[in-house]
């Protein structure tokens, strides 16, 4: 039996994950190490089912990337899984890993599943902003990309452009994001909106709002995002 994108996606749901895009792999793509007639899937997650499972496994509060390792953990293991089930070379490749690093936003923009925003983070058609790239499957195989055919990018039809005049210290404009402004708020507010339940220009969009991260989750990511500026 052929493996599929069925097959693939089958794999990541009891972990929260899913494939948010791909494309059958050419040699200026930058993947390292692929053979001819392999094809890329991206893996990430959208809304809270990822939170839940990582939340659910028992991470090292201590641990300074326990989402990094929690998904090595669990992408080799389906990795491996879906190579001796198919009986084809699956490699997993990683955001995290580096440097140097893999060049996930191209990837991410070569699927033509996602679209720049103004404020920096891809948006995709239904999920919003509120999606994120954990890790990529090299597969030798080829498939039918219908599912991640290009969109229309949102942005373009969205006049009133709230995410650029939502964020409480003006970090966002159309000359690019003032990190420090970011960074000043959210130190100085440990228990504001933007630290305890997510960026509020993010939220501001209108597009896959039922995919906002829980509160949980938006805190986790914040708090990581914070200490690696520190």
């Amino acid at each position: 039996m052929e493996i599929t994108l069925d097959h693939v996606n089958s794999a990541l749901t009891p972990v929260g994950l899913l494939g948010l895009g791909g494309f059958n792999i050419m040699p200026d793509d930058g993947v390292p190490d692929f053979t001819n007639g392999s094809s890329l899937v991206l893996v990430g997650n959208a809304g809270p089912d990822m939170w839940q499972a990582f939340s659910s496994s028992g991470f090292n509060k201590k641990d300074p990337a326990p989402l990094d390792d929690w998904t090595r953990r669990v992408l080799n293991d389906i990795t491996q899984g879906l190579s001796r089930q198919f009986d084809v070379a699956v490699t997993p490749l990683y955001p995290f890993s580096g440097p140097p690093y893999m060049p996930f936003q191209r990837w991410a923009a070569r699927s033509g599943a996602v679209h720049p925003t103004p404020i920096g983070p891809m948006i995709h058609n239904i999920y919003g902003m509120w999606h994120a790239y954990r890790g990529a499957l090299v597969i030798g195989a080829s498939f039918e990309m219908d599912e991640t055919r290009e969109s229309t990018n949102p942005c373009q039809s969205c006049i009133d452009k709230p995410c650029l005049t939502s964020c409480p210290v003006d970090a966002f404009s159309i000359d690019g994001y003032d990190v420090p402004a970011c960074l000043d708020l959210l130190e100085k507010q440990p228990d504001g909106e933007c630290f305890s339940s997510g960026c509020v220009a993010r939220k501001a969009c209108p597009v896959g709002r039922d995919y906002i991260y829980e509160k949980p989750q938006a805190r986790f990511h914040m708090e990581k995002f914070l200490n690696a500026h520190r």
